[in-house]
């Protein structure tokens, strides 16, 4: 059972920045329990807001109902109560009522909602998906808004009506007007999650637009970057955040926008540039070839 309340979970969600930590494999490409526990001992060490387990970052895309359940009990059992632990949970409804519901047993503190797999549906369609989601647990839920998932103003306020647990927006895709509209319709009734890839880069402004947290995938290679770039932008230092996106930020993402699925690719390369790896990532992802590593890792020496 959950420790905390829908309401709970959603405010401390929203106090400090969060932490997606990949999800470990061997060579194999099994799962590496003991690897995994080991790189949440260490993220907590600096001092998350909240860990998501197997969520994107964590390729949830490719763990079966089974890896996923060990994965969130591996995360549930390490923190131990210390920070909240959100699931990731996705595909078309069925199955996403059941990855929720395995969140759930395995104790996590809620859910994050990604989008269904491949279809584009109408509002309708998607409005009862996340419905059905939030009706199969009492966990709090994130509903993220991306892709083929994109929910208005409107059609946001109507869910929050019907879902009680529904406590959370994470935004993945990147309209100002229509992020500017939900914060003004719905307050504070959510806690809204800034989801754009490297979400550093837009940190700033979303801040302005009720933002007050985002999910950094940097954090589980450079947490200690990762912590005072957030510490700036909660503080509004423009010279400090622009400072580390020219130094960091910005060539990181000219390295992780030469492939598609790097992304995801690119962290489990930063984590092996600092010597801390987490094996391959899954297909249909590939990793960064010789070159591209050698680019991360002069860009990340001496910071970790």
């Amino acid at each position: 059972m959950s420790r905390m309340s829908p309401q709970e979970f959603a405010k401390k969600i929203g106090a400090g920045l969060l932490s997606f930590p990949v999800t470990h494999f061997n060579d194999d490409f099994s799962f590496h329990e003991g690897g995994y526990r080991e790189h949440l001992d260490w993220l907590l060490e600096h001092k998350p807001a909240g860990l998501f387990a197997a969520g994107g970052t964590g390729e949830f895309f490719s763990l079966t109902l089974e890896e996923f359940s060990k994965v969130v009990s591996a995360a549930v059992e390490q923190t131990n109560g210390r920070v909240p632990v959100v699931a990731g949970c996705g595909y078309g409804t069925a199955m996403a009522k059941q990855f929720a519901e395995a969140g759930e047993r395995a104790g996590a503190d809620g859910i994050l909602l990604l989008p269904p797999y491949l279809l584009n549906a109408d509002p309708a369609g998607l409005i009862a998906h996340v419905e059905a989601v939030c009706a199969a647990t009492k966990l709090g839920v994130i509903f993220y808004n991306r892709d083929n998932a994109i929910l208005n103003d409107t059609w946001l306020e109507r869910l929050c009506d019907r879902c009680p647990n529904l406590v959370g927006f994470k935004d993945g895709y990147g309209d100002i007007e229509l992020m500017t509209r939900i914060y003004a319709r719905m307050g504070d009734r959510l806690t809204y999650v800034g989801g754009l890839p490297t979400a550093e880069t837009f940190a700033l402004p979303y801040l302005e637009m009720g933002v007050t947290t985002y999910s950094s995938a940097i954090f589980n290679f450079l947490p200690v970057f990762a912590q005072d770039f957030y510490a700036a932008v909660r503080r509004r230092d423009h010279a400090e955040v622009y400072k580390g996106l020219r130094d960091l930020v910005l060539p990181y993402i000219d390295i992780r926008n030469r492939h598609k699925g790097y992304a995801v690719s690119i962290v489990k390369a930063g984590m092996r540039a600092i010597g801390r790896p987490a094996g391959p990532v899954r297909t249909p992802l590939t990793d960064l070839d010789a070159g591209e590593m050698a680019a991360l890792s002069a860009l990340i020496a001496g910071r970790s």
